[in-house]
């Protein structure tokens, strides 16, 4: 009678999955849906023209710079997250490092140690490095 509401639209599949005794040590390159519960110590791209979105279990960490478009975090994140369309973080997210971001979402509980840098706070033209970015140190408890 009635159909269930798909839980997130924007997340998609899980095409890749590194589970929960995996430790990678270098970069990551992917497309699609990259659900990490283990550990990555290296950088974390995704491949240029193609949807990605990755997502970080409440047991996964990552020590590394972060590019991709769509970035869930509910564990543990170390280095900056660099987002084209949206971050979400969640209530076991614990972030030390820099967001980059179009849209952003914490849920209580989230921490971050780092700053919140717009997407727009950055004009391309004037070949600026970095605007004044504003300095954050939050915790979303609520």
């Amino acid at each position: 009678m009635f159909k269930p509401k798909p839980i997130r639209p924007d997340v998609g599949a899980i095409d890749t999955l590194i589970g929960p005794q995996v430790t990678i040590r270098g970069d990551v390159v992917f497309s699609g849906g990259l659900y990490v519960e283990g550990h990555i110590q290296g950088k974390v791209i995704a491949e240029a023209g193609g949807r990605a979105v990755l997502t970080l279990a409440e047991q996964g960490s990552i020590e590394g710079e972060v590019q991709v478009p769509v970035v869930v975090i509910n564990g543990r994140m170390t280095g900056d997250v660099h987002a084209l369309e949206r971050i979400e973080l969640a209530a076991k997210a614990r972030v030390q490092g820099n967001l980059h971001y179009k849209v952003v979402e914490m849920t209580a509980g989230a921490q971050l140690t780092g700053r919140l840098v717009h997407a727009d706070a950055v004009p391309a033209d004037t070949g600026a490095h970095e605007a004044a970015p504003t300095d954050a140190w939050a915790t979303a408890d609520a």
